[in-house]
């Protein structure tokens, strides 16, 4: 009854209402003026007032900038995903997706598109909005730094990073003593000229180096925490020289830049005396807290701001004021991983990329059109990479490394980056460096970069250390070895807890490890070890209550899938055990539209689709491709709740289901399962071979194994069922028929068989 009476009130009010309107709107067309509007109202005008309507609209600053920001998004992710399978940095990718968009390719070949979606007059809303990107990631920078492991290592560590800052500032200030006459801008004094020369060679990309050391799992080495020290020692130095070289520019003087410098360094004593022990005190007061509230958020993000605003003003660049911001912030671990969670997706993932295209329409490489052009960026490279490689690399072997970490650290640290384009659009706004200077010095960027990963893999090539003794790895390999792969904590509970079921009355002669590979963009520097724990925390729980070992690997990496695919050819896998990955194209039109295109831009799906490689899956969109590019036997585990394998049931529908058996076998042995394996299509009644080796295993596991036929399964067998273990292949079959029963089965684990098992 009450249902009734809303209804018939709700449309007596907006019935009602709506007529009022109607009446209002009629009245009201009689004050218009009758022959203005009957000349409107013709459907040609309509039309053409439709079309310029929309055609204004895509012009308007808005659009614009909104349509720029979608298509370098979109370049940025495909470039970036193309570097990380060539195991590149994802900044390369972005460096690239800026040229690309910029006049030397896009520009060049296609000018109406250029003009169309990045006119002049729309750059500098572009330019504004990448840097506020820049102003953030900066203050993220500074966050990053640990300020705490300077003190624990300060001798080796300043040592190394300031040769790898004077060496090559040195051979700046003398490479610029030939450039000067040739490729400065008119009226640019010489000092302002070489000194940004030098600063622009002396540069190291931290946030890059970090990653790069996170993803070869050097974070716990000696090598990987001096390599950290060196590169935090090194930033602060050098952003400190940048803002004196700024001032000295602006200033146009060295001794004009004195009360710049001056003002500087009041600023500094302000933010570090004044403002850091506030900032402490809020850090404090929260740090019990889940999370920040909005107003301690606010504060720190007003110190930003007015950090950013004062050596703006001040006239050091406003992102030296958000890299000291940073610094400054309370040094607790948690508290800087929580603010940094705030910010990062919309600083890197969407205001960055605007910052590599924006570098990209300054970058021409068209300009550098004469081979003297490309000999000068062949010198710039080379004395670059002496200067920072070779003066880091010696530096680090007078104070007592090793000359292979001595050459690892040359290497790492000649990582220039992001770091680097940043201070060569200052350098370019400012009015130091030329167009034809500021490309070949975007390509030096690149190149150095880009030749940090194969140095580092030549440099452990030429140091490969001893193999381990052959008999160990004899021994070893006896051994039935598992490993399972996690991203959910509770994934990685449920896929431990089939290992051992798998293996419990086999310790002796198995081997478990749990693999938790984290991506490396959503992790810093300082929180490794903290994450590695609390990844394998619940799942270490649990083995000790089943008293079984397992050892644990955890893993950073760019690129997951090929992480696992590594890890599981490395360790001599014979099962990988993997949760499911959903994919996010199934369910909808548009999802299946993305995931066609996906194939496109995606050369190894397209190729998975072609060749329709070894059973790709209808419903997953990454295990397909570990399935088919490992060579250990593969287990997909569907959790439905899984907890105990009591009962088992085993489906059976064709010939090449007989590998099941082993995991049958192993199952009844270990966890003394009951296995019910269920004969369909008559696949056991018309193959001997079959049916032979299903008796035997009868035979010697009574009372644990009956065999079902096709119409004796009930729903209700189905709900007493723990585990279903099943062919990938003929599950995939099942499930695109949409079969029923499937719906009924308890947690499932797909199989497919690649090796022999022992």
């Amino acid at each position: 009854m009450k249902n009734y009476k809303n209804t018939v009130f709700y449309v007596i009010l907006v019935g009602g209402l709506l007529a009022v309107m109607y009446g209002v709107i009629m009245l009201g067309t009689q004050l218009q003026n009758a022959e203005a509007i009957a000349d409107k109202a013709t459907s040609a005008n309509a039309w053409q007032d439709f079309l310029d309507s929309i055609h204004h609209s895509l012009r308007h600053p808005l659009a614009i900038l909104l349509a720029q920001i979608v298509t370098i998004i979109i370049a940025a992710r495909i470039m970036g995903w193309v570097c990380i399978k060539i195991k590149q940095p994802v900044v390369i990718g972005e460096m690239l997706a800026g040229i690309i968009l910029g006049p030397s390719l896009l520009g060049l070949h296609f000018p109406e598109i250029s003009a169309v979606l990045f006119p002049i007059d729309s750059l500098s809303n572009l330019q504004f909005l990448s840097q506020i990107g820049l102003i953030l990631f900066m203050f993220i920078i500074g966050m990053e730094l640990d300020l705490s492991v300077l003190k624990n290592k300060a001798h080796d560590a300043v040592v190394i990073s300031h040769a790898s800052i004077v060496i090559p500032f040195t051979m700046g200030v003398g490479l610029a003593y030939f450039l000067y006459q040739y490729y400065a801008p008119a009226n640019v004094e010489f000092l302002s000229y070489s000194l940004f020369i030098g600063i622009s060679l002396s540069i190291t990309a931290f946030p890059v180096l970090a990653r790069i050391i996170q993803e070869r799992g050097l974070q716990k080495s000696k090598l990987g925490a001096l390599v950290i020290t060196c590169a935090a020692a090194d930033d602060i130095t050098a952003w400190c020289i940048l803002a004196v070289v700024i001032a000295i520019v602006k200033a146009g003087a060295a001794t004009s830049a004195i009360y710049t410098v001056l003002l500087a360094v009041a600023y500094v004593l302000v933010m570090i005396k004044i403002v850091r022990p506030f900032l402490l005190r809020v850090g404090e007061v929260n740090s019990s807290k889940d999370s920040l509230g909005k107003r301690e958020v606010a504060i720190f993000f007003i110190v930003l701001l007015l950090s950013a605003f004062a050596t703006e003003v001040i006239g050091i660049h406003a992102l030296f004021g958000a890299f000291m911001a940073g610094a400054i912030m309370p040094e607790s671990t948690r508290f800087r991983s929580m603010f940094i969670e705030k910010i990062e997706d919309v600083a890197v993932l969407l205001l960055l990329p605007l910052f590599f295209v924006f570098t990209g329409l300054r970058t021409q490489i068209g300009l550098l059109n004469e081979l003297e052009h490309w000999l000068i960026a062949g010198v710039i490279i080379l004395v670059a990479v002496i200067g920072k490689f070779v003066g880091s690399a010696l530096a680090a072997r007078f104070v007592g490394q090793s000359w292979k970490d001595s050459l690892s650290i040359g290497a790492l640290m000649n990582t220039r980056g992001l770091m680097e384009l940043i201070v060569l659009n200052i350098g370019y706004d400012l009015g130091v460096l030329s167009a034809e200077l500021f490309s070949m010095m975007v390509l030096m960027a690149l190149v150095t970069t880009f030749m940090t990963g194969p140095s580092l893999d030549l440099i452990n090539r030429l140091f490969k250390p001893k193999k381990s003794a052959m008999g160990t790895k004899i021994q070893d390999r006896t051994k039935y070895k598992i490993l399972l792969s996690f991203a959910k904590s509770s994934t990685g509970i449920s896929l431990f807890k089939l290992a051992n079921a798998l293996t419990a009355h086999s310790k002796d002669n198995s081997v478990i490890t749990a693999l938790h590979i984290a991506p490396s963009n959503e992790l810093h520097h300082y929180e490794v070890e903290e994450q590695e724990e609390d990844s394998f925390r619940d799942i270490k729980e649990v083995a000790k209550k089943l008293e079984q070992s397992m050892s644990s690997v955890f893993k950073i990496s760019s690129d997951i899938d090929t992480e696992i695919i590594q890890t599981t050819r490395e360790a001599e896998t014979d099962l990988l055990l993997l949760g499911v990955s959903e994919s996010i194209y199934e369910g909808s039109i548009l999802g299946r539209f993305l995931d066609f295109t996906s194939r496109i831009i995606n050369p190894e799906r397209l190729l998975h689709t072609v060749k329709q490689a070894e059973s790709p899956f209808l419903t997953f969109s990454r295990n397909d491709q570990i399935n088919a590019r490992v060579t250990a036997a593969v287990g997909i585990l569907i959790d439905k709740n899984f907890t105990a394998v009591d009962r088992v049931i085993v489906p059976v529908f064709q010939p090449q289901d007989m590998f099941l058996l082993t995991y049958i076998q192993k199952l009844i042995h270990n966890s003394n399962s009951q296995v019910i394996v269920v004969d369909f299509k008559n696949a056991l009644r018309d193959n001997e071979v079959f049916r032979e080796k299903l008796r035997q295993l009868e035979q010697q596991v009574p009372n644990h194994l009956v065999i079902y036929g096709e119409q004796e399964l009930t729903e209700d067998t189905w709900q007493k069922q723990d585990l279903m273990l099943i062919n990938l292949t003929v599950w995939e079959d099942l499930a695109a028929k949409e079969v029923t029963w499937l719906k009924d089965a308890p947690s499932t684990l797909l199989l497919i068989d690649k090796k022999k098992l022992s």
